[in-house]
């Protein structure tokens, strides 16, 4: 059932009393018009409770997203560009990084550009880049929920090289603040291709505020010094500081009964008290290391919650730590993750007291 304006409802209500589903929500394959995100398809979301837009364009990945008109996402001052303008070696990516709620980085790397066995690897990979192909939009009703979804694939592949294809199906139903994303990822070539993903989630002002809070039960290790620097504080955000650099915090997290990671982005004094938090859950043994990015710059003002098969120091470094992981012929991985917000003090004391609970 629906839960809107103040009350839930069966399908049957709801239909009674509008002229077509899309007086309350739908989903929509639109085009972006404007500057370097000329071209990019994207599908419009809405469930009454959340606006997302996802990028067909690019990999099938959330850019905007909305609870009840506040906005939760961080946007990069890149903005949008289309798959032409990606720049992948170095760190020329930051050239095209848009940030949004969403943004996959991989297939055969991520993290820091490396030089893996005389390969050249630019910054979180190619996959974030790739237009979807065989782009399916649709919803109906499954009892009297109603139900909207969008899928595609991407490949990511070179002559000689890897042949891999990411089948991802987004989808949310009328009535909820959440989403989920069901990816599998199979290698169709004919060798053995290193393996690398990971979810770039990334939260914006308002909901990153002064006082707002990293809530997950974890082990921390810092990347680096820089890092080490902040460890204390890795969880807490300040107000944006100039000249400020980032710091990024590997967690080990502690899964619950069910095998699920949570980590929330909580903001308890958000709208004079009621609190807002922004949540991921997943399986722990799809995605074993949470990477943090912590950024408290005025005007990059963002925090990363990043679920990935690795660590974010690259792939040589992986491959040298002995966890690289790789794909054989044929073989394929899945990987599901619920992203969701909460606006209640109810709702973030029960996922507070569920968390805490799970302490190492």
């Amino acid at each position: 059932m629906a839960t809107l304006y103040g009350r839930t409802w069966t399908r049957a209500e709801i239909l009674r009393k509008i002229g077509d589903i899309s007086q309350v929500g739908g989903v929509d394959l639109v085009e972006l018009q404007e500057g370097r995100a000329q071209g990019v398809r994207a599908v419009r979301f809405r469930t009454g409770v959340l606006d997302f837009t996802v990028l067909a364009g690019k990999c099938m990945d959330v850019y905007d997203f909305g609870y009840r008109g506040t906005p939760l996402a961080w946007h990069s001052p890149t903005g949008v560009a289309a798959a032409p303008y990606l720049e992948d070696s170095g760190l020329r990516l930051l050239r095209t990084f848009q940030g949004g709620l969403l943004m996959t980085c991989g297939l055969t790397t991520m993290g820091a550009p490396s030089v893996d066995q005389g390969e050249e690897l630019g910054l979180h990979g190619r996959v974030h880049h790739l237009p979807a192909s065989n782009v399916c939009v649709d919803a109906r009703w499954e009892g009297d929920d109603y139900v909207m979804w969008a899928e595609g694939k991407v490949r990511q592949s070179a002559l000689f090289g890897e042949n891999l294809v990411l089948r991802r199906r987004v989808t949310a139903k009328l009535g909820e603040a959440k989403v989920l994303i069901s990816d599998v990822v199979e290698n169709e070539g004919y060798s053995t291709v290193p393996h690398m993903i990971l979810y770039h989630i990334n939260a914006g002002f308002p909901l990153v505020d002064e006082g707002a809070r990293l809530l997950v039960s974890s082990k921390v290790t810092p990347r680096d010094p820089d890092s080490e620097k902040g460890l204390a504080d890795c969880c807490q955000f300040t107000a944006p500081m100039p000249g400020c650099a980032e710091q990024v915090f590997f967690h080990d997290v502690a899964a619950d009964a069910d095998g699920l990671a949570t980590a929330a982005l909580v903001n308890e004094a958000f709208g004079g008290g009621q609190g807002l938090a922004l949540y991921v859950r997943y399986p722990r043994t799809q995605l074993p290391v949470l990477n943090e990015w912590k950024m408290m710059g005025e005007g990059t003002y963002v925090v990363g919650m990043e679920p990935g098969n690795g660590f974010v120091s690259g792939r040589a470094a992986e491959r040298a730590r002995g966890t690289l992981q790789f794909l054989e012929p044929g073989e394929s991985r899945r990987y599901d993750l619920e992203i969701g917000v909460l606006a209640s003090r109810a709702d973030i004391g029960a996922l507070t007291t569920g968390i805490e609970s799970l302490r190492p």
